[in-house]
């Protein structure tokens, strides 16, 4: 246990995981209990947040499960609610929430593309929105949106629904940075590349050919300069940093956290 968010109450979402394993948002739970917080795990499948709640209390931390699908704007109020009336305040909010399509605008149907972007944008959007007023008469408050290097590069496969989506995560990110940096509030972004989650398994184990999810991890493992994807855990140290006062002056970053990758795509 260490002390870097001591004292300090954070929302996380998509704080379950998709499958077995390690998510991105149960990864940030447990390390952010683990670094002193208190944890309200917010996933739409509540069976996933509440195995990280009890992970987390196993440990010796404090978790509290809650079931929300963060696209929908009457939920997301009743969320924030939720967590004010339990805990008094929030200091800390981290976006994991996201979905992946593949496929080109000649592939995909607008069905798909309206409910990507619900997801992976809208949600930060409506959590984001309920949340900035607390932190504002709080005076202070930690805002870190889970982006992808699909922002700002090709990453090997046709995605532009959801790389459009993440770039507007970006812009959005940005500009709460600029507006409420005089309200002592900090926004930022993580940037995952090729990343090893169970999030991967099944919408693109066919997206570098056949060999399903086996070839797809090898053929990703071999792209990056370091040798292999990122796991969870390095998307939950990147946000831990950004939360942390550690980040006291860092506002609007988009940090990347990829192995190197991007590099070679520049």
């Amino acid at each position: 246990m260490g002390d870097r968010l001591k004292g300090k109450i954070a929302i996380v979402s998509g704080a379950g995981s998709v499958g077995p394993g390690w998510g991105n948002g149960k990864a940030t739970s447990v390390l952010f209990a683990r670094e002193g917080a208190r944890v309200f795990a917010v996933d739409i499948n509540l069976t996933a947040a509440e195995e990280t709640r009890e992970i987390i209390s196993a440990e010796g931390g404090e978790c509290f499960a809650f079931e929300a699908d963060v696209s929908q704007s009457g939920r997301v109020k009743d969320m924030i609610a939720r967590c004010v009336e339990k805990y008094g305040r929030v200091d800390v909010l981290q976006n994991n929430v996201g979905i992946v399509q593949v496929g080109g605008p000649a592939e995909i149907s607008e069905d798909q593309w309206d409910r990507l972007f619900e997801v992976n944008v809208r949600s930060m959007f409506l959590t984001c929105r309920q949340v900035l007023p607390i932190m504002e008469r709080q005076g202070s408050g930690a805002i870190v949106n889970v982006s992808s290097i699909a922002s700002t590069r090709y990453t090997g496969y046709p995605s532009a629904a959801y790389s459009a989506s993440k770039g507007a995560v970006n812009q959005l990110t940005q500009n709460i940075a600029v507006q409420y940096a005089p309200r002592g509030i900090r926004a930022n972004c993580v940037l995952p590349g090729l990343m090893n989650t169970p999030m991967i398994a099944e919408p693109l184990k066919n997206a570098y050919g056949s060999g399903g999810v086996e070839e797809m991890v090898r053929k990703r493992d071999a792209m990056v300069p370091m040798g292999k994807m990122g796991d969870a855990w390095d998307v939950a140290y990147a946000s831990l940093f950004l939360a942390s006062e550690e980040a006291r002056y860092i506002t609007g970053a988009l940090l990347v956290v990829d192995g190197g990758l991007t590099c070679k795509f520049a």
